[in-house]
Order: structure tokens, then sequence, then C-alpha cells
């Protein structure tokens, strides 16, 4: 049984793999605010991470997996709080590659701004650095989009919405920019492979190796809610990200490296079922935006 430290621990991520060890068997220690409920068989660690103080003193972790650290502050901050540090990974984003550089994005590319992502991407960037200066046997994981149950950020659950209402669902032009995502499942057996097999590579692009368009994403949501599906097409002269959860915004990760050591990945339609699932149980947790509203004032014929 392993002692693992996961930051956050009760929303999507990290609440995922804080249950995701519990499950395995792992001794899991959630660090957060203790301001939403805990998930099951963890033990809490009540505390701001950007006033640590000597919360963490006294504690041994076998494994920290940091799942909400967005600055180099926030990482600061916590590797100054631990003792010794023995494996590390950090979630990062694949918002840390430039637009402008060739795609896909392999993790050789150098990082820097991004006029989509703005200073989250280089916010991520900065805590990467800090890390590897600092904690030089840490793993940098860059994800694309995340998705699977516990998903509260109004991606799929906008989608399902509107599937369960028997609403038609209003895409971007002709629904042709290809999206990325990986399933938060994979993303915890990833890490269990590289805590068992430590490779000498310290950062990995993280996703399905194949992306899918917009249409063919919201055709798999609609099926996995098992409702029927009429698609309109919206003019640009509507900003996409008023009335689609997306932005204009099309990049492809190179993840050679993660397939090399977990070939398979779980099938997109396959995890947007358990996302459905799980958020047929739990519309009240959704973080909702208002494209619907946007959409029945603005498009709506």
């Amino acid at each position: 049984m392993r002692n693992i430290l996961v930051t956050g621990g009760t929303v999507f991520v990290s609440r995922f793999v804080a249950e995701y060890f519990v499950r395995r068997g792992d001794n899991v220690f959630v660090l957060n605010r203790n301001t939403r409920p805990q998930p099951e068989g963890v033990t809490l660690i009540e505390g701001d991470r950007s006033q640590l103080g000597d919360k963490l003193k006294g504690y041994s972790f076998d494994v920290v997996l940091d799942v909400t650290a967005y600055t180099k502050t926030d990482v600061e901050n916590l590797v100054n709080a631990l003792g010794e540090i023995k494996d590390y990974i950090f979630i990062s984003s694949s918002a840390v590659y430039p637009e402008t550089l060739p795609q896909p994005f392999t993790e050789e590319q150098e990082g820097g701004p991004n006029a989509v992502w703005g200073a989250y991407g280089t916010n991520k960037l900065e805590a990467e650095e800090y890390l590897r200066e600092h904690v030089p046997q840490a793993y940098l994981l860059r994800p694309p989009y995340l998705y699977g149950p516990m998903q509260n950020v109004y991606r799929d659950p906008f989608v399902f919405e509107c599937a369960d209402a028997g609403r038609p669902f209003y895409i971007p032009g002709e629904g042709s920019m290809k999206m990325q995502f990986f399933h938060v499942e994979d993303l915890c057996r990833f890490i269990e492979i590289l805590l068992e097999k430590k490779p000498e590579n310290r950062v990995f692009n993280v996703g399905n190796p194949e992306s899918v368009d917009i249409k063919t994403w919201v055709k798999l949501c609609y099926e996995a809610a098992g409702k029927n599906l009429k698609l309109i097409s919206v003019d640009t002269i509507h900003q996409q990200r008023s009335f689609f959860p997306f932005h204009d915004y099309e990049y492809a990760l190179d993840v050679s490296k993660q397939q090399a050591l977990m070939p398979e990945t779980k099938p997109l339609l396959e995890g947007l079922k358990e996302a459905y699932v799980w958020y047929s149980a739990h519309t009240d947790e959704i973080k909702r935006k208002s494209y619907i509203e946007y959409i029945d004032s603005n498009i709506k014929m």
C-alpha cells in the first residue's frame, strides 16, 4: 500500500484520481480546503495550498499527484511544504504549446505563449519549469481535453442536456474542426504505468491517438445518451464560444511516447456512455454556461 497525496480531490479530475487509487488499495490523502464533499476512503488534509505552513509536516508520501496546480507559485508552495519527495506527477496541459508551432505538437518542441489559452498556458509552463529545476524526477503530463465520469465542466454535459431535452444541436459551420480527447481513467492508468516502469523520459503528451471533428463528437454524445440528433449549422457571424463549449482552435498532440507504454485507450463512445451515466445522476453538479440562452435568443429559427 502506497501513501499517495492528491491535490484537490473534490471535483472532476482530482476526485476521479483520488477515488481510482483508493479502489486500487492505496492509502490516499487529499489536500483541499474542505468546502465540498470528500471522496470516500480518503484521508483529508484540510488546507489552502497557498498557505500550507506546516500542514504537511509529519507526513511521508510515496507519490504526489498534483492535479490542481495552475501556476509556478502553486507548485513552489507545495514543494516547499513537503519533506522528502519520491515520485511527483504534475498534470500540466497541452496549452503550453504555442499555436504557431508545427503540428502535431511533440514533447521536444519548446513551450511558449499561446494566443488562445493566454495566461493559463504560460502559467502551466512556468510551473513545469520550476518542477524540472527543483524536482528533476517529476513527470509532466500534457493532456488535451479530458472527459469522463465526474465531468462538471459544461462540455459533453451541455450536449447531453440538449439531447435529453430533445433539442437539435447547433454546430459551428460544418462542424469540421477536430478535437482530441483523453478519458480520465486512461490518465490514471498511465500514471500507474509511470510509477511502475519509471521511464527515463519525463515529459509526456497524453491523449487518444485519433482526433474527431465536432460533428462526430456531437453524434457520439447523442448516441451515448440514446437520443436522435438533428444538426444545425451556425453561420460564422456568431462567436463560437457564445454557443459551443470549445474555442475555435484545432490542434493535435503526438502521443507516440504514451502509446509505446500504453498502446490502448478507451474508445470515445464507450467513455462518453460512462460520462452520460454519471451526468444523469449528478445534473445538479454541472457548472452551466449560457449557451442555450444565447441560441434561443440569437440563433434559433
